[in-house]
């Protein structure tokens, strides 16, 4: 597996990359994130986003930025299409998760339970939010209200996740993994329960592409 499709793997797939859901803006006015959470895996059936992703080094003196749009469809669907600086696709078809590297011409894959387990994507994609992770409401900051996630799994390559609400939307997440990395991804235009094609979340390697199983 290359250096760029690990990168990958270790930031959406195990960070994050499976699905994303986001409640529809309805509701009492002044639920805590954590209540807006625990609505958002409730209610949000599909979805689709624009998003950016920053990736800040440890000591904070190197940051990477990327741009694409992401789709999900519960339970355990979901495409992150990176289109800046490079073109990459993540697939989660529901069984197995792809990573295909347009410039290098390979493609990768891992099963979905090994992909995710208790990781941002584990945690968007609807599974026991209990069971997986500590939660508990944070400060608001940065004019979000923020909830904090924990993974129970100390195994896990995440130290913590924190997932942002603006009202009762999803607008961001900040993940730190076992090195001491940030990264941070903002949705836009974020909208839910929305028709999405099935064939989005399907991946068939082109042909003459080198596969990683």
């Amino acid at each position: 597996m290359s250096k760029r499709a690990v990168t990958a793997l270790g930031r959406l797939v195990k960070p994050l990359a499976t699905a994303a859901l986001l409640l529809a803006a309805a509701g009492a006015a002044r639920a805590d994130a954590l209540e807006s959470l625990r609505d958002f895996v409730r209610e949000a059936k599909t979805g689709r986003a624009a998003f950016t992703q920053t990736v800040t080094s440890p000591d904070g003196a190197k940051k990477k930025a990327s741009s694409g749009n992401f789709e999900f469809s519960r339970p355990n669907r979901f495409r992150f299409e990176y289109l800046k600086p490079y073109e990459q696709l993540i697939v989660g078809d529901g069984q197995k998760v792809w990573i295909f590297d347009a410039d290098l011409q390979q493609a990768s894959s891992r099963p979905l339970a090994q992909a995710l387990g208790s990781t941002p994507a584990a945690l968007l994609a609807g599974g026991s939010l209990d069971k997986d992770f500590n939660l508990s409401n944070l400060p608001a900051s940065q004019g979000l209200e923020w909830v904090q996630a924990l993974p129970r799994d100390k195994e896990s390559a995440f130290q913590s996740l924190r997932v942002g609400f603006k009202g009762r939307a999803l607008a961001a997440i900040e993940i730190v993994d076992s090195f001491g990395q940030h990264s941070r991804l903002d949705f836009n235009d974020l909208a839910t329960n929305v028709s999405v094609a099935p064939e989005d979340f399907k991946f068939v390697p082109p042909k003459g592409v080198a596969v990683v199983e």
